[in-house]
């Protein structure tokens, strides 16, 4: 991009980002959901038994799992964010009778209390395991006459009664994480108008979130209209935004269906701050590392990474592809008058280069982070940084907890003290 289309750019979107700020007493009766960060794996990662069996060992939760200490979410709020998005797996609460039950939603409770306590606000996302054999969102919220709906919108509504009596000004319930239905599905909109009933009969101040399908992606949410969701507010619209996959994605170990993302390495961003040649040769050494797959795999997939990698470069992404992205979402909330301090780009991140392949993937990591967040602000959107945890985590590792100051700065963040 030249200078002046960047001096243009720049000076559009802070224009833009003065004339988009919330409206000061519509946030003081709900959460903030400015700036966030979800620590997942608090409850998730379960010891889930085989099939046929559709139950959980007890306690459901794996021990070994990073959970935030009471000192790490003090850290959260000392750093700058004000909420944390809690996703949990409904399948224990849902596996167990209302005698095991109880504890897990009292854990859950305990959770969100101590993430008040600590300063923070808190959205609590059931996101369900795509992973399980059997509590998954075929059996659960495929349609309303999925065999676990009914259930399932019991434990949403459940959940938004307990959150309602701890404090409905700075809790919130996000009642799906990235529903598979397709975009603008009907079958969609009626399974999320009865949850958003059953919820709102629970919790009646309390502020819930509402999606559109294909996976919360900004297509689903442009194919989503509001009107007939009115009845439901206060209401905060969600989507996810991870574009372009190649760069987030490069590497990511679960997603085996696609085999060029296995290898990828070294995708730069923005474009121009690399070359095809040096990712290629990424992949190539990574590639030579793999001992799963065969000879004729890895050719195969190194054909198809060369494709989408020529694709990749010559498009060139960059600030402006992210602008360009979320500008959809902006023409949604103006062409159904939904105020920006209603949206929240509840999920974006990038997995972290393998530094055994490439020493440069951290800047280019910090650079899309600092890139997204600058946008999500300028348009008056709210955000959820995915993972405090993990490939994708603020943190440096699981073990140390440290938090990274490149990653803190691109968020626009302070280190704590």
């Amino acid at each position: 991009m030249s200078l002046t289309r960047r001096s243009a750019l720049a000076a559009s979107i802070g224009a833009l980002g003065a004339c988009l700020r919330p409206d000061p007493a519509e946030a003081a009766t709900r959460p903030a959901l400015r700036r966030g960060i979800s620590v997942w794996p608090w409850f998730s990662l379960t010891k889930e038994f085989p099939a046929p069996r559709t139950d959980y060992a007890w306690p459901p939760f794996q021990d070994q799992r990073p959970v935030p200490t009471r000192g790490d979410l003090r850290r959260l709020a000392e750093a700058g964010f004000d909420f944390i998005r809690i996703p949990v797996d409904p399948g224990p609460f849902l596996s167990f009778d209302e005698v095991r039950r109880r504890p897990l939603l009292e854990q859950l409770e305990a959770a969100v209390a101590q993430g008040l306590s600590s300063g923070l606000d808190v959205l609590v996302n059931l996101q369900i395991n795509e992973a399980t054999h059997h509590w998954n969102s075929a059996r659960l919220i495929a349609s309303a006459q999925a065999p676990g709906f009914r259930a399932y919108t019991a434990l949403a509504a459940e959940i938004a009664r307990r959150l309602s009596a701890l404090d409905p000004r700075r809790t919130a319930l996000e009642p799906v994480n990235e529903p598979p239905q397709a975009c603008g599905s009907a079958v969609w909109h009626g399974v999320q108008r009865d949850l958003l009933t059953a919820a709102r009969h629970a919790g009646p101040g309390l502020t819930l979130t509402a999606t559109g399908g294909c996976g919360s992606m900004v297509p689903g949410l442009d194919a989503l209209d509001p009107a007939s969701l009115k009845p439901f507010d206060p209401l905060v619209y969600v989507v996810h935004y991870y574009e372009p996959y190649l760069f987030t994605h490069q590497g990511a170990p679960w997603m085996r269906g696609e085999p060029v993302y296995r290898a990828l390495n070294a995708v730069p961003w923005p474009a121009s701050a690399g070359s095809l040649e040096r990712t290629l040769a990424a992949v190539r050494r990574r590639m030579e590392a793999d001992r799963e797959h065969t000879e004729a795999e890895k050719a195969a997939a190194y054909a198809e990474t060369t494709a989408k990698m020529r694709e990749y470069f010559d498009a060139r992404p960059d600030r402006g592809f992210l602008v360009h992205g979320l500008s959809a979402v902006r023409a949604w909330a103006e062409r159904h008058a939904v105020p920006p301090s209603r949206i929240l780009i509840g999920e974006f991140g990038v997995l972290r280069s393998d530094a055994r392949y490439v020493a440069a993937g951290a800047a280019d990591r910090a650079r899309y982070i600092r890139d997204l967040r600058e946008t999500i602000e300028s348009f008056g959107f709210g955000w959820a940084f995915w993972n405090l945890f993990d490939g994708l985590g603020l943190v440096t590792d699981d073990v140390s907890r440290a938090f990274d100051p490149e990653i803190v700065a691109a968020l626009g963040l302070r280190m704590p003290g």
